[in-house]
């Protein structure tokens, strides 16, 4: 995941101003559509905006029933993208979500194999309660969310472009289930914590989903528009500032930096996937809020959701019933203050 300031690739900052001028447009609509169905979790769907508009995947992190699922299929029309869900379950196989090669015959009686893609060929996949499924399984994912392409029979298969998981956890339920090996984890560029509605936003939930009719969101944008403003987000040009500020933060929650709360809690620390997620998502975040151009404040604000599926503590730190929520926070205090 290659990342280049504006001045580096030589871009016109006329061209990149006007282009984020009217990118403030699309994304203005897009938050104007995906408000019309999903109330509240502002920061969620800020968040799962980030991932996509950067280019990446999210983890969505939550108990059942605070509309995880409806927030995927509302981006995948509001994107114009074109969306599947796969559950997934312990008795799954990667086939089920790969494809298979399947024998057909013609009417010579000559037998031939042909591949049928499985859901995972689309724009915008929902992988719901991706931790029910057996490592085996999950690591069908790892190919295709890195390489955008998939091997069936020895042969890869390219996915179609755009191509975003959005991927979702039960945090609570832990009997027969496979956690995310580290390896996994680091695929998705945020992890998303989707916690309970505010109270004026669940009365309204109350309101709006349970009369005769239900507010629906229609297209903002176009997969092909998608990725022009992805585009744009790798030409956005980063402050040396900013730059800094990303080093210092992802080096910080490293153990054997200098750190002495980080050397004492943290095991294992976030790797350079961290950094470059942080400089895609700050630029995306400044461009979500009207800005053209990154600050400090953004990288501050992306620290937990960046970092926190990145670490793993020591075990003498869950002993004292830490979380890593408390370890980013407190990094996030030290480098803000």
């Amino acid at each position: 995941m290659g990342v280049q300031n504006s001045s580096e690739a030589g871009l016109d900052e006329k061209a990149v101003v006007a282009a984020a001028e009217r990118a403030l447009s699309d994304i203005a609509l897009i938050r104007k559509e995906v408000a019309k169905v999903i109330f509240g979790q502002e920061s969620v769907v800020e968040q799962t905006m980030l991932a996509v508009l950067s280019g990446g995947h999210a983890l969505l992190v939550g108990v059942p029933g605070l509309a995880k699922t409806k927030l995927v299929v509302t981006l995948g029309t509001v994107l114009g993208l074109s969306s599947s869900r796969i559950q997934f379950t312990p008795d799954l196989m990667p086939s089920d979500i790969l494809g298979s090669e399947v024998m057909d015959q013609d009417e010579n009686g000559k037998r031939s194999f042909r591949f049928v893609p499985g859901p995972i060929f689309t724009q915008l996949l929902m992988a719901d309660e991706i931790n029910r499924a057996s490592p085996r399984t999950q690591s069908a994912l790892l190919q295709a969310m890195q390489e955008y392409h998939v091997t069936v029979a020895g042969r890869p298969n390219d996915l179609p472009k755009p191509f975003h998981v959005l991927a979702t956890q039960n945090p609570l339920e832990q009997e027969g289930t496979y956690p995310l090996p580290e390896a996994q984890l680091d695929r998705f560029l945020l992890q998303v914590d989707v916690d309970y509605p505010e109270l004026a936003a669940e009365r309204q939930i109350l309101l709006e989903t349970t009369g005769v009719h239900e507010a629906e969101a229609s297209a903002a944008i176009s997969a092909a528009r998608l990725m022009e403003i992805q585009t744009l987000i790798r030409q956005m040009p980063v402050s040396e500032k900013v730059l800094d500020a990303i080093l210092s933060l992802v080096r910080s929650a490293r153990p054997g930096n200098g750190v002495a709360s980080t050397d004492k809690h943290v095991a294992w620390g976030p790797g350079p996937r961290a950094g470059q997620a942080m400089m895609l998502c700050a630029r995306a975040r400044a461009l979500y809020e009207g800005r053209l151009a990154p600050s400090v404040d953004d990288v501050l604000a992306l620290a937990e959701p960046v970092l926190q599926h990145r670490m793993a503590l020591t075990f003498g730190a869950r002993a004292e019933g830490m979380s890593v929520r408390d370890v980013i926070a407190g990094l996030v205090r030290q480098a803000g203050g």
